[in-house]
Formats: structure tokens, sequence, C-alpha cells
């Protein structure tokens, strides 16, 4: 059976993060195991659907354009950017609450830390593969 909505309909919600993004399309090609979408065509589904930050962050990953990349790279660094996000969340949101009363502590303040946080995490792991390689 397969399920032709998953390409045309997916698109990253407006307060959705890049990890609960991720985690939604992957939860839509799980509902239909027999969905006949190559992983390139699934990387480009989701890479599309980001907004613009997202996708310049994925760019900037990869030194390039995101999807002159092979698959199996493409995926690994979504991975690694899902987790480094994710684990960041759960900082920031414990770090805001634990810090609530203090005046002048904006929302986009924190999520600026977590974004650059992010990046240098990306970074450090990408420096690492490639020392490995």
């Amino acid at each position: 059976m397969r399920f032709p909505d998953i390409p045309s309909t997916f698109q990253q919600r407006f307060d959705e993060s890049f990890y609960e993004a991720w985690d939604r399309f992957n939860d839509l090609l799980r509902a239909c195991p027999h969905h006949e979408f190559l992983e390139l065509h699934q990387l480009d589904t989701f890479y599309n659907a980001l907004n613009a930050n997202d996708q310049d962050s994925l760019n900037s990953a990869v030194g390039g354009n995101f999807l002159d990349k092979m698959p199996r790279e493409c995926l690994r660094i979504i991975e690694s950017k899902s987790k480094v996000r994710n684990l960041r969340n759960k900082a920031v949101v414990a770090k805001v609450s634990s810090n609530s009363s203090t005046p002048g502590i904006s929302p986009d303040v924190a999520a600026l830390t977590t974004e650059v946080s992010e990046l240098k995490n990306m970074m450090k792991t990408m420096l690492i593969d490639k020392q490995k390689a």
C-alpha cells in the first residue's frame, strides 16, 4: 500500500523544532511501512518542508548544499542535529524554569543560546568525524 500524502502535505509547523519535525516525519513514515519512498525522496521531502533557518543550518553543517551530499551522510547529520537539539531543548527548559524569577531573561535569548550551543556541538561532531575519516 502506498501512502502518497506524506510528501505532498508534510510541512514543519511554525512552532515546531527541528527535532519535533523530524520525529513527526518519521512517525508518518512508520505509519505506513510500505510507503515505497526512496531514501533520497524522503530526505528531499523533509528538507524542503523545513523552515529557512533549519535548512540554512543543514547547509552550514555540510559546507554547501545539503541535498548534494550522499543520503547516508544526510541522515547522519539530521540524526545528530535532532539529538543535539532535543538535549538542548531539555536543558534550556530546565535552566529557564529554575531562573524564572530573574528579570530580564527573555525566551528569545534562551532560544539563541540554544542555537549557538547546537551549532558548536555540530561543528565539534563534524570535526571529530572528519578526523576519524
